[in-house]
């Protein structure tokens, strides 16, 4: 979409994660950071690109792969779909989803590559050092903590072997010098502090390539079949494959914007070998790198490893995607670390969206419904521009100030002034007592609250449009129930601080909750330890054991699949148990084309009495989670289970 050819444009990306595990709390957090910072430039008028997807190459797919039995493409096709269809339960509107499988990936992969090759950046030798497997990459011994990988906790091997490597020392003065010249280059300072403690020490030449005689999933060097490249050379280079380098007509207009979104944990690669690597490329560095800290489980890193992740798919089911966003933008100041718990989120949905935004913006139209017959009352223009003073004064602040925090990632600072124009809101709303008003008859008081409640719906609107970067669901559905549509907060940032646009006499929507307080379990008895509140369920009547085992759940694999005519849900299944091959009909249509659900292997009720739908005998029927119109198949939780296993 073009916008104001004057605006610079806005590039942000996420890193491309890796799939040797499933997406858990912290990919989460960067990709809604990236996506809260999109919307938010979006809105400033600018052209914005957004761009996330998976990294694919390495040891540890291969050893993934192999513990389940299944080819390295099969694990990342598989992993790299829970990444892909989690983003849409969580609003994220990202422009491009990469893989560095794409055949076009590659092939900038092999053009940079013969670039530096043929500039003499690149030299062939043996070498002799610490390789940790679960980082894949070779360490210094200044980096080790106490001997060990400082994420892994693990000792690294000793490897020798000949490959290639990158003169990264020889633009180590210059990366030292354009950090210096642009000090924001690297954000927060701390992370740059960092970088630049790191380049104290002399760099080591950059290994990058792995023999094929121990690694072959990988993309070959371009200047040596026998070899494949480093992961690290090859997934930093999505940036700009992405966007179509070097002909790409997106590649000159956002790259000279880029802003990259990531974790701690990877702030080296990002902050040395990325800008190196541009520059022996011939290719200016990135505007802004942007570096959040971990989320902390019980005072510990979040780790697959330690087994503490959370998983994201539970929290959005539970708590819906926008309380989520809120919740991640609220909670964790941008650069640092910062703790999760569930009864955390459920404190700050009850306490912020629940009791302050969602009681006020039900209240309100519960008033206008009540005193007005739901329309937004006309304004005499002498009440207008006599006691509006202070609410316009506190939501003009809040509006400057929230431009001001989201251009520098400070997202819960700015949040923390839109809940402070909040907050006014309800105070004015006490103050004012509409209901004490209503009771007069006098044109004097009909006027004062018509002016109170227009201020109101004033207020609420200004409060739709600020938080629509970080909840724009939310935001979508004040706007529907205020009158003003779906566009208002999406068409410009400066027309939501005007004041007194809402026009008088439109009719609004009967008011809805937009947070219901969640009810959590009964704290333990004196004595004992503290349950963990959990969300209450809406649960079905409860059944008996007999009931359970009379379902025959069995694991069945997907040989054959194809679309129903006229069923744009269903699809005809035809699966084998083992014993016996079936036909079943699913309605999974809109989540899995015919092709992807092929081979995966699933979870049928076996004794389902058979039933034909749609002119198709159906006989049984899968398990699938669905929120709104998604299904996602319940699969076992490993690879190769023979057709027909029982699932107890």
């Amino acid at each position: 979409m073009t916008r104001n050819q004057m605006v610079p444009p806005f590039y942000v990306t996420t890193p491309i994660y890796y799939v040797n595990a499933k997406p858990h709390l912290g990919h989460a957090y960067t990709t809604v950071s990236a996506d809260v910072a999109c919307r938010f430039h979006a809105m400033l008028g600018e052209d914005t690109f957004f761009l996330t997807g998976t990294d694919e190459h390495g040891d540890k797919i291969v050893k993934a792969a192999l513990q389940e039995n299944i080819s390295p493409g099969e694990y990342a096709d598989r992993i790299s779909r829970l990444f892909h269809d989690l983003w849409p339960l969580f609003h994220i509107g990202n422009d491009h989803f990469i893989r560095t499988t794409d055949p076009a990936h590659a092939v900038v992969v092999g053009r940079i590559l013969q670039k530096i090759f043929d500039s003499g950046d690149i030299y062939f030798s043996e070498y002799e050092g610490l390789y940790c497997f679960g980082c894949e990459r070779f360490y210094m011994e200044r980096e080790l903590v106490d001997g060990k990988c400082p994420d892994h906790g693990a000792k690294p091997e000793t490897i020798k072997e000949s490959n290639y490597f990158f003169k990264m020392s020889r633009y180590q003065d210059w990366l030292i010098d354009h950090i210096k010249t642009h000090p924001d280059f690297i954000q927060p300072e701390r992370y740059r502090n960092e970088i630049m403690a790191f380049l104290r020490e002399p760099l080591e030449d950059l290994c990058i390539s792995r023999p094929k005689s121990r690694l072959e999933w990988g993309i070959s060097l371009p200047f040596d079949d026998n070899y494949v490249t480093y992961v690290w050379f090859d997934a930093l280079i999505n940036y700009i494959s992405a966007l179509g380098y070097p002909e790409g007509g997106a590649f000159h207009k956002f790259w000279p914007e880029a802003r990259h979104i990531v974790a701690k944990d990877i702030l080296k690669p990002h902050g040395i070998y990325w800008p190196i690597m541009l520059k022996a490329a011939g290719i200016e560095p990135y505007q802004h790198l942007y570096v959040h800290g971990y989320w902390n489980i019980d005072e510990s890193k979040m780790s697959k490893s330690i087994g503490n992740v959370v998983d994201p798919y539970h929290l959005q089911s539970a708590y819906g995607a926008d309380a989520v966003r809120y919740f991640l933008m609220r909670e964790m100041v941008f650069g640092l670390d910062s703790n999760f718990s569930e009864s955390l989120m459920i404190e700050r949905i009850n306490a912020d969206l629940a009791n302050d935004l969602g009681n006020l913006f039900s209240r309100v139209l519960a008033m206008i419904h009540k005193y007005f017959d739901g329309c937004v009352p006309k304004i005499a223009p002498a009440v207008r521009n006599g006691e509006t003073a202070d609410l316009f004064e506190i939501s003009r602040h809040a509006t400057k100030t929230f431009k001001t925090e989201m251009a520098g990632f400070a997202f819960h600072k700015a949040i923390q002034t839109v809940w402070e124009l909040i907050s006014a809101m309800n105070k004015y709303v006490v103050t004012n007592a509409p209901w004490e008003l209503a009771k007069s008859a006098d044109k004097k008081s009909r006027d004062r609250l018509a002016d109170v409640m227009y201020n109101l719906i004033e207020g609420l609107r200004v409060i739709a449009g600020l938080i629509f970067p970080v909840m724009p669901q939310t935001s979508r559905t004040m706007q529907k129930h205020l009158g003003i549509g779906d566009t208002d907060a999406l068409s410009s940032f400066d027309r939501i601080s005007i004041w007194g646009t809402t026009p008088p006499g439109v009719k609004l929507p009967e008011p809805v909750t937009l947070f219901p307080r969640i009810e959590t379990q009964k704290p333990a008895a004196a004595g004992k330890a503290p349950v963990e509140p959990k969300p209450m369920l809406n649960l079905k009547p409860e059944i008996s054991f007999e009931d359970v085992t009379r379902l025959d759940l069995r694991v069945a694999t997907v040989i054959a699949a194809e679309n129903i005519p006229k069923a744009k849900k269903l699809l005809k299944l035809t699966v084998d148990l083992g014993a016996e091959q079936r036909t079943i009909v699913a309605g999974i249509a809109k989540s899995y084309s015919p092709e992807e659900i092929v081979g995966r292997q699933i979870v049928v009720v076996a004794n389902l009495k058979p039933a034909k739908l749609m002119g198709v005998q159906s006989q049984g029927m899968l398990l699938a989670a669905v929120t709104d119109e998604t299904s996602v198949v319940v699969a076992p939780s490993a690879g190769g289970i023979p057709a027909g296993t029982v699932v107890r």
